[in-house]
């Protein structure tokens, strides 16, 4: 055993991988109609570990330990119903802290799990639901969060979509059907890179791992020569530009910082290089997706030198074309950051009205208040930050807000986005 177990980031960071890992492994042995069992026995295998690790230290292999116990607790569970066949292909799980596939191999058991929770039997929301869930590692209040839904539903649709499953032969799509599930695969990863890149919870306001997982498989996917071409390449490209600006995206406090805010030479130069030369890329054929125009937008503000710098034109027209082809409240409300620097914040303002409140991001509020300040309209500015803030759950968000609130109310010039 090594050292005395933590609970932070790392123990995290690794349980949401080897949870993905986990269900991966044991859908393959045991089939895509025993992946709830897989689930289940993923979760006793890191429910287990938390219970010992924190007396009896982390294993010098934990990945190792966590995939024995996690077989163990599947045979355990098919030895007490008389699944003798299923059991024949489980039972020769390798000792506590024995080998494990190559990282590789590994990899591809994810991906193939990938592939099965977009299986076309399955509803579109139900395959969000999968992904996020046992590819991404999400608990149940995450994914409903994810997909904007009620945990009692995002649950009901995991159940009908076992049921599905139960019929289900996990090797028998043809590259031809892996092409044709890339779009739910595509969209689960762009769900988690957001849900990491600006958490939706009550904790930190960014959430490194996340980013970094959804980027990791992102890649992966892109690599797959089933799966490879201009979609995987945009999305991918998508989430080096925007994962560049994370050594800049906080304060020392956790306090983020705006785009005006942040310090350019701390964005990752590397991954900039990469977005660059993946959305490049990405270009080679005809198609134009919602990741395709993202990724330009995020590529102009990532090639201005400076804030000021910034091609504001070309990204209210990429917002434009955004909005024609894929239009949502999200993508309305993000394109009266550009439309304000364009044409003033008064235009964006009537834009902002345009919004249905009961459809309106948790965002809207913040950016009205902002929109107002921008406006000069300081008597409403000040009562709307005031507003967004009682709403906001996160500590660090709350406290980007006080800050703008207090600015406000001083008669400071108003900050930029």
């Amino acid at each position: 055993m090594g050292g005395a177990a933590t609970t932070g980031p790392l123990v995290e960071r690794l349980f949401r991988r080897e949870y993905a890992r986990l269900v991966a492994r044991l859908a393959r042995r045991l089939g895509a109609g025993r992946l709830e069992l897989a689930e289940d026995a993923a979760q006793e295998a890191l429910l287990r570990a938390l219970r010992t690790w924190p007396f009896e230290g982390v294993p010098d292999r934990p990945a190792a330990w966590l995939a024995a116990v996690a077989e163990r607790a599947a045979v355990d569970a098919l030895r007490a119903v008389g699944r003798e066949t299923e059991l024949a292909r489980a039972e020769d799980a390798p000792a506590p802290g024995g080998p494990v596939a190559a990282e590789e191999d590994r990899d591809a058991d994810v991906l193939r799990l990938m592939l099965l929770c977009c299986h076309p039997r399955l509803p579109v929301e139900s395959r969000l639901a999968l992904v996020l869930k046992d590819v991404c590692g999400f608990g149940l209040g995450e994914v409903a969060a994810g997909l904007l839904a009620r945990p009692e539903a995002v649950k009901r649709r995991l159940s009908r979509a076992h049921a599905i499953l139960r019929g289900v032969d996990l090797d028998a799509a043809e590259p031809g059907d892996r092409a044709a599930r890339l779009d739910s695969l595509l969209l689960a990863l762009y769900l988690l890179f957001n849900e990491g890149y600006a958490a939706s919870g009550d904790g930190e306001p960014v959430r490194v791992e996340l980013v970094a997982e959804a980027l990791r498989l992102a890649r992966r996917v892109a690599a797959d020569p089933a799966c490879a071409g201009p979609r995987a390449e945009a999305l991918t490209a998508l989430f080096c530009l925007q994962a560049a600006r994370l050594p800049a995206r906080l304060d020392g406090e956790g306090v983020p910082l705006s785009l005006a805010e942040q310090d350019r030479a701390r964005w990752d130069r590397a991954l900039l290089a990469e977005g660059f030369a993946r959305l490049e890329r990405s270009l080679a054929g005809p198609e134009e997706t919602r990741y395709h125009l993202e990724a330009a937008i995020a590529a102009c503000h990532a090639g201005a030198p400076t804030y000021g710098a910034t091609d504001w034109g070309r990204v209210l027209g990429l917002y434009d074309r955004l909005l024609a082809a894929h239009p949502s409240p999200v993508v309305r409300l993000n394109r009266c950051v550009p439309l304000a620097q364009v044409r003033g914040a008064a235009t964006a303002l009537g834009e902002l009205e345009r919004i249905d409140p009961t459809d309106a991001p948790p965002q809207l509020a913040a950016t009205r208040a902002q929109l107002l300040w921008l406006a000069g309209r300081t008597a409403e500015a000040a009562p709307a930050f005031e507003a967004a803030r009682a709403a906001e759950r996160s500590p660090g968000r709350r406290r980007f807000l006080d800050r703008r609130l207090a600015a406000c109310r001083a008669g400071t010039a108003p900050l930029d986005w």
